[in-house]
C-alpha cells in the first residue's frame, strides 16, 4: 500500500493545468457539423417508397400503413435499435429523413419516432 503522500506531487503538478473534461450538464460540447444524432422525418416530403427501411442495417425502420403519403405508408424509427449510421438519410430520394444534432436521448422507456403522433414520437409497448 502506498504511503499517504504518494499522490501529492501529481496533485500539485495538475493544480494549475486546464481541466481535461467539460462540466457536462452545465457546459455542452460544440458538435461537429456532420454529427449524427436523433432521427427526424418530414411527412410532407415522404413518398412512402420504403428505401430507408430496406437499407437500414439494424432494421430500426419499419413502414406503417397510411393514406397521407402517395405510397400508402411511411417510416417509423425505433431509436433503441438505431445505430445512427445515416444510411437512411443518404438513401431517401426526397430528403424526408434527417439526422439532427440532438444527442440527449436517455429515457426510461424505448422511444419510437413517429411523425403521425402529436409529439412526434411514441413509446414501445412493454411485453
Amino acid at each position: 500500500m502506498p504511503y499517504p503522500g504518494a499522490m501529492q506531487g501529481e496533485l500539485l503538478r495538475h493544480l494549475t493545468k486546464k481541466r481535461a473534461t467539460v462540466l457536462y450538464p452545465f457546459e455542452k460540447l460544440e458538435l461537429a457539423e456532420a454529427y449524427r444524432g436523433r432521427w427526424s422525418h418530414n411527412m410532407a416530403k415522404c413518398t412512402g417508397c420504403g428505401l430507408c427501411a430496406k437499407d437500414c442495417p439494424s432494421e430500426a425502420i419499419q413502414l406503417v400503413e397510411t393514406n397521407i403519403t402517395p405510397g400508402g405508408r411511411y417510416p417509423v424509427c425505433y431509436l433503441g435499435r438505431c445505430m445512427f449510421c445515416a444510411q437512411c438519410e443518404d438513401t431517401c430520394p426526397t430528403g424526408a429523413i434527417q439526422l439532427t444534432n440532438e444527442y440527449e436521448l436517455a429515457d426510461y422507456q424505448k422511444r419510437i419516432i413517429d411523425s403521425a403522433e402529436p409529439e412526434g414520437f411514441r413509446y414501445e409497448k412493454s411485453k
